[in-house]
C-alpha cells in the first residue's frame, strides 16, 4: 500500500516545492542507479514536498520503459520516509497503462501522467486516455497538460467526476486564462502545480490563480536557494522575488534559452558545477559547451548572496 492516500498526496503536494530529480547516466549513457540513489537521499534531507522521478528534468522521454521501472524503484527505495515518490506515466494510451501499475509495484506514492506520444488527440480521446489510467491504479494522478495533450476546463471537470483518484493538474502551458476557468470550476477539488520550464519565472502570478506549488528544477543543484524563492512567493514578497528573479533566475533563463532542449541541459550542468555530477545528457539532447558552462557559473556565485 502507498504511504499517502490520493486525498493525502495532493494535501501533502500542495503544501510545499516539489522537484524533478535528474536522472544520472555513466559517460556511456547508462542509467547510474548508486549515484541517482544518493542523490535522491540528498534531495530528501531539504524541506521538499515531493519528488518526481524520471520525469522531465530526468528524461522521462529518453528513457525505456524497463528504466523507468528501475528509475522508480531507485526512488522509492532511497527517499527518506515521508517524502512522496511520484512515477511517470506516458506515451501511448496501454504504454501509460503498464507504467502505472509499474509503479504502483514499485510502491510509487503517485502518478505524473504525461502527453501521448507523438499524435494529436480530441478531447474525447484524451479523457478516455486519462480514464483508463485512473481506473488502471489507485494511486493518485496529476495530469500534466502540455504540448499536444492540453486539456479544456470542460474535460477537466468531467474527469475529476469519473476519476476519484484524479488529484492534481500540472500546468506546462502558460494560458491564464484557462488555469483561471479550471480553477473557478473546480476549485480545492485538485492540487494545481506550476510546470512551465524554470517554474520560478511564473510563480507570482501563478499563486494569485490558485497555483500553490511548482516543480522546481533548480532545486536539483540549488536547493537553499529554491527554497528561499519558494518561500518568498507563499510569503507575497514581492520585493524578494523580483530581486532574486532579476538576479538569478532571468540570467539562468538567459543561458537556457539559448538551445532547444537546455532546459534539462542548464541543470545537469548545474550539477556538475556544484560537485554533485550527474553525467551527461542523452541525445537527442546536447550538453552546454564552455562558455555557456562560464556563464552558469556566474549564475551559481550570485545565487548563494543573492538569497540573503
Amino acid at each position: 500500500m502507498p504511504a499517502f492516500t490520493p486525498t493525502e498526496l495532493a494535501e501533502r503536494l500542495g503544501s510545499g516545492l516539489l522537484s524533478f530529480p535528474v536522472t544520472h547516466f555513466t559517460r556511456d549513457l547508462a542509467f547510474d542507479e548508486p549515484a541517482y540513489r544518493e542523490n535522491i537521499i540528498r534531495l530528501g534531507k531539504y524541506e521538499v514536498a515531493g519528488l518526481f522521478a524520471a520525469g522531465g528534468t530526468g528524461e522521462f522521454f529518453s528513457l525505456t520503459p524497463k528504466e523507468v521501472g528501475n528509475v522508480v524503484r531507485a526512488a522509492v527505495g532511497s527517499a527518506p520516509e515521508g517524502t512522496p515518490i511520484l512515477a511517470p506515466a506516458g506515451h501511448g494510451t496501454a504504454q501509460a497503462v503498464e507504467m502505472a501499475r509499474d509503479a504502483e509495484a514499485a510502491g510509487a506514492d503517485g502518478l505524473l501522467l504525461f502527453p501521448p506520444y507523438l499524435t494529436e488527440a480530441s478531447a474525447d480521446g484524451l479523457a478516455a486516455h486519462v480514464r483508463a489510467v485512473c481506473e488502471s491504479t489507485s494511486l493518485g494522478v496529476v495530469l500534466y497538460s502540455r504540448a499536444n495533450a492540453v486539456y479544456t476546463s470542460e474535460t477537466v471537470a468531467a474527469l475529476a467526476d469519473a476519476c476519484p483518484n484524479l488529484i492534481g493538474f500540472k500546468d506546462g502551458v502558460g494560458d491564464l486564462e484557462a488555469i483561471t476557468r479550471i480553477h473557478s470550476r473546480l476549485g480545492d477539488r485538485l492540487v494545481y502545480i506550476g510546470g512551465l520550464p524554470t517554474a520560478e519565472t511564473f510563480a507570482l502570478p501563478y499563486l494569485e490563480l490558485g497555483v500553490t506549488t511548482y516543480s522546481s528544477a533548480i532545486f536539483n543543484f540549488l536547493p537553499e536557494f529554491a527554497l528561499t524563492f519558494y518561500r518568498a512567493v507563499r510569503a507575497g514578497n514581492k520585493e524578494t522575488v523580483r530581486r532574486l528573479l532579476d538576479n538569478v533566475v532571468l540570467p539562468y533563463t538567459a543561458i537556457r534559452d539559448r538551445k532547444a532542449g537546455y532546459a534539462v541541459s542548464i541543470v545537469k550542468a548545474g550539477m556538475n558545477l556544484v560537485g554533485h555530477p550527474a553525467g551527461p545528457v542523452r541525445p537527442p539532447l546536447t550538453d552546454l559547451d564552455d562558455a555557456e558552462n562560464a556563464l552558469l557559473v556566474d549564475v551559481v556565485e550570485m545565487s548563494r548572496t543573492a538569497a540573503i
